[in-house]
């Protein structure tokens, strides 16, 4: 039998993701995205953040709260395969693992020190839904985190897809300028499950506390509607 082992959730971040769908499939995809990180309370001590401030990126080591699962498979389906071809777990950053623990390098952007919440990390580029626990906070480091030369395996061959996207003004007033450009970011990296390709299927996220309503047709997403939250009651 496996031995157990005790893991303390230390913080959690907060971001525009309320769902799962449209988060970005990798971190760094987006850096116009905004969020924080908030300690739970037994960790809001400041000297554990003390020197963070001088690197630019960290990594963050987080819980895949809502994909646990009672027992793991050998092979998974990578959505940019097209969701039917199978690949070794340990070969893919699959959600559905051994263990639901997810790795993901950010951006620092500020330390703020809350007079209620003590220090707050201020991020950027993050793939994590609101709400997700935070199990570690490392620095990146380029001198070894940094492998140019690397092989990408076979994401190689899907790391440069993305979309068009066309909003009509009228929708995109109802968006705050400062998130603008990371909704058409988010969307430009096709939210859709990639076996879906129906032209006239009507697809909705959520974003920012608004949904986000999208057809894809020859390349191009279209932005059929906006609606802010006191619309969609």
């Amino acid at each position: 039998m496996a031995e157990e082992l005790k893991l303390r959730r230390i913080a959690r971040i907060y971001s525009d993701f309320l769902e799962k769908f449209g988060i970005p499939r990798q971190s760094s995809l987006v850096e116009e995205l905004k969020s924080t990180v908030v300690f739970e309370p037994d960790y809001r001590d400041e000297n554990a953040v003390k020197g963070i401030e001088s690197y630019s990126h960290l990594w963050l080591i987080w819980e895949f709260s809502e994909n646990e699962r009672g027992k793991w498979s050998p092979t998974v389906r990578p959505p940019r395969l097209g969701g039917n071809t199978r690949m070794g777990v340990f070969a893919t950053r699959s959600p559905f693992r051994p263990n639901p623990i997810g790795l993901s390098c950010v951006r620092l952007e500020s330390v703020e020190i809350h007079p209620d919440k003590g220090p707050v990390l201020h991020i950027a580029g993050a793939d994590l839904m609101d709400g997700t626990p935070i199990l570690d906070i490392k620095p990146y480091l380029p001198y070894v985190d940094s492998h140019p030369e690397a092989c990408g395996g076979f994401t190689e061959l899907t790391k440069e897809y993305s979309l068009d996207v066309e909003i009509p003004a009228l929708f995109l007033e109802k968006v705050p300028k400062e998130k603008r450009e990371a909704l058409k970011k988010v969307l430009s990296q096709d939210p859709r499950p990639a076996y879906q390709n129906d032209p006239g299927r009507n697809y909705g996220m959520s974003f920012a506390g608004m949904e986000i309503h999208f057809q894809v047709r020859d390349g191009v997403l279209h932005v059929t509607e906006i609606l802010n939250p006191d619309e969609t009651v």
